[in-house]
C-alpha cells in the first residue's frame, strides 16, 4: 500500500528536496505541495493524504496551528512536524497540537523516511537529538505550573490574527483573508495583546520571534 503524502514548506527548492527523496522510496508517494499553513490544511480536507509534512515557520499559518486545524477537520491525516527548533517550547506546542513526529531540518532525510513509516504505523517519532528526559523534563514542569505558557493563553483565532498582524498584514487585509470584519480583527488585536501583557507592535514581533512564530531569514 503506497503512504500519500503532501508537503508544505515555502521554500521552493525546500519541497523540491523533499519530494525528490520522498518519491525515489516506493511505498511513498507525494500528491500534493504547498507554501503555506493554510493552503496545507485545504490540501488535507481536499486529498486526504496519510501524512503531512509541514515546516514549523509558514507565512500566513505557521505549522503548529496547521497542525493544530488539520486534527479537528481531517484527524485521519497524521502530522510530522519539520523544524530547525530543538527547543521545549517549540516541541511542546507541537505535540500539544496533534503532531505525531517531530524532526529536525538538520536532520532530514533518511530520517524523515523513518519517520513517516513510523507515524503511519500509530507511533511517535522524535528526532533522536530531542531526549525523552527533555520532553518529559519540560511536561513535569508544565503540569506543575512552573512555568506560563502564555500562547495557550490565547485562542486558536487570536493566534492566527497574531502571526497576521506580525507579517505585517493591516486589518483590512487580515479581515478578507478571515472573512471577518477589520472592527473584529482590531478587537482580537487588542484582546490578545492584553493577554500577553504587550503593548506596542515591535514588542509583539520580537514575541512571535521568541516563539518560532516568525523567523528572521
Amino acid at each position: 500500500m503506497t503512504i500519500k503524502i503532501i508537503l508544505a514548506d515555502d521554500h521552493g527548492i525546500v519541497r523540491a528536496g523533499l519530494r525528490l527523496l520522498i518519491n525515489a522510496q516506493t511505498s511513498l508517494a507525494v500528491v500534493g505541495e504547498v507554501a503555506n499553513g493554510r493552503e496545507a490544511v485545504r490540501e488535507v480536507i481536499l486529498l486526504h493524504p496519510d501524512i503531512a509534512v509541514l515546516d514549523i515557520a509558514m507565512p500566513e499559518l505557521n505549522g503548529i496551528e496547521a497542525t493544530r486545524k488539520i486534527h479537528e477537520v481531517w484527524p485521519a491525516t497524521q502530522v510530522i512536524i519539520l523544524s530547525m527548533y530543538a527547543s521545549r517550547d517549540h516541541i511542546y506546542h507541537a505535540l500539544q497540537a496533534g503532531a505525531r513526529g517531530y524532526v529536525l531540518k538538520e536532520a532530514a532525510g533518511d530520517e524523515l523516511i523513518e519517520a513517516i513509516h513510523t507515524v503511519y504505523a500509530g507511533r511517535r517519532h522524535l528526532s533522536p537529538k530531542i531526549t525523552e528526559e527533555l520532553l518529559n523534563d519540560y511536561l513535569e514542569q508544565s503540569a506543575h505550573g512552573e512555568k506560563v505558557n502564555l500562547l495557550a493563553q490565547l485562542s486558536s483565532r487570536e493566534r492566527e490574527v497574531l502571526q497576521l498582524v506580525v507579517e505585517g498584514q493591516s486589518s483590512a487585509t487580515i479581515a478578507e483573508a478571515l472573512f471577518l470584519s477589520p472592527k473584529t480583527i482590531e478587537s482580537y488585536r487588542s484582546r490578545l495583546m492584553q493577554k500577553l501583557g504587550i503593548t506596542d507592535l515591535p514588542s509583539l514581533v520580537k514575541f512571535a520571534i521568541q516563539q518560532g512564530i516568525i523567523v528572521l531569514e
